[in-house]
Formats: C-alpha cells, sequence, structure tokens
C-alpha cells in the first residue's frame, strides 16, 4: 500500500445537479459510451471471434456455465465527476488496462491470496499520466481479485486530497481475456467483505460496496 487503507476516501461524489462539462459530454457522445452496472460508462469495442475453451466452466454456485469463451473482449471504460466510482467486483479473467487520459486510484483485493485465517491481502495504486511519480499507464488484474476505482484530480499536485479539483475524466481501455461474460463476474457483498478483510478496512473500504438498487 502507498496510502494506509483509512486514507482511501472518494474526491467526487455522484450528483444529478452538477453540470456536465462539455468535453466529457463530447467523449460520451463520440464514443458511445453507456452506463455501466460498475459505475462510470463503456462500450464494447472488440470481441474476437475465436472461441476457446472456458478455463472456468463452474459458476460459484456449483452450476455449470457456457463450455466456451470469446479469445478476447475489449472496452472503453470511464469514470466522471459525475459517476466517479467502479465498484468492487471481481472477473474470472484476466484484464489488461492501458490509460488513454485522467486519473484515478484503484484498489485490488487478492481474494485468491488470502490467507490461513480467511484474510486477504489489499493493494492500491494510482493510474495517471505521472510515470516519474509512480502513476501507472498500463496494469494488469488477475481474474479472481476484488478491484474497485475512483476518480481523481486532473493534477497531480493534489494527490489524494479531500476536495474536488478539476478533472475531465479517466479513460482507459480494458482487455479480458478470456473474453467477459456477465457470468463471470460478481460484485463484492458486505458478508464477503467481511470474511476477507479485518474489521477497520471493511469501515475504511464499505463506500465501495455496490448499494441494491
Amino acid at each position: 500500500m502507498d496510502i494506509p487503507i483509512t486514507s482511501l476516501k472518494p474526491i467526487y461524489h455522484p450528483s444529478s445537479t452538477r453540470p456536465t462539462p462539455k468535453s466529457i459530454q463530447t467523449t460520451l457522445e463520440t464514443l458511445y459510451l453507456q452506463p455501466h452496472p460498475e459505475g462510470g460508462y463503456y462500450t464494447e469495442t472488440d470481441r474476437h471471434p475465436l472461441r476457446i475453451p472456458n478455463p472456468n466452466p463452474y459458476r460459484k454456485d456449483g452450476d455449470q456455465t457456457d463450455t466456451t469463451r470469446s479469445l478476447s473482449s475489449t472496452i472503453y471504460y470511464n469514470l466522471t465527476p459525475n459517476s466517479p466510482t467502479g465498484f468492487l467486483h471481481l472477473n474470472r479473467s484476466r484484464t489488461i488496462h492501458s490509460l488513454h487520459r485522467g486519473r484515478a486510484r484503484y484498489i485490488i483485493i487478492h481474494a485468491d491470496l488470502a490467507d490461513g485465517t480467511g484474510r486477504a491481502p489489499v493493494s492500491s495504486f494510482v493510474v495517471g499520466p505521472d510515470i516519474e511519480k509512480g502513476e501507472r499507464v498500463q496494469w494488469v488484474v488477475e481474474g479472481g481479485k476484488y478491484k474497485g476505482c475512483y476518480l481523481l484530480p486532473d493534477s497531480s499536485e493534489k494527490g489524494d486530497a479531500d476536495e474536488e479539483g478539476e478533472s475531465g475524466g479517466l479513460l482507459i481501455t480494458e482487455t479480458v481475456v478470456p473474453g467477459f461474460e456477465f457470468e463471470d463476474h460478481e460484485f463484492m457483498s458486505q458478508q464477503t467483505m467481511e470474511r476477507l478483510l479485518p474489521e477497520e478496512q471493511c469501515r475504511a473500504l464499505s463506500w465501495m460496496l455496490k448499494k441494491d438498487g
């Protein structure tokens, strides 16, 4: 962790009254972005036509899912000040991320690395263009981990300051291998968080859980 877990707090808060800057609206319209269930916006830009054997043929409940998957799938993903949070979720496939513009903080809960007590390590990092300060422009999240993210100001001078700075939104590409299907996706629940994390960390990160509705 580059900062304490208790310092992971939202910078922007969803608002239906805050006007959407023209540059963000142009991005949404030009790239045909639609609201994503995880928060933010997305559109699928590619799905490889080749089908391969599904490496995870059984769902969490033990029922069998489709026996094949696309080789890969790719989306644009966008966070904005009006939709600034990607809520904690797990994909069963590997996801490669590439930055186009903006900044955000990512939180990874490594459920696949839980120790003998069932507790999982947590890591966090900033994605953005300031590579000299350690910001990342490309990152990979392996399947079986919970990830979430929240928007940061465009200027790295503000860091994770508890105030809203100017942001034109985060725009990234995500490529999932094998290709994404919602059957391979699950949101983190309160019960799962309490199983994987100690109480103090649950209190600090509970705002990153997707609420019903």
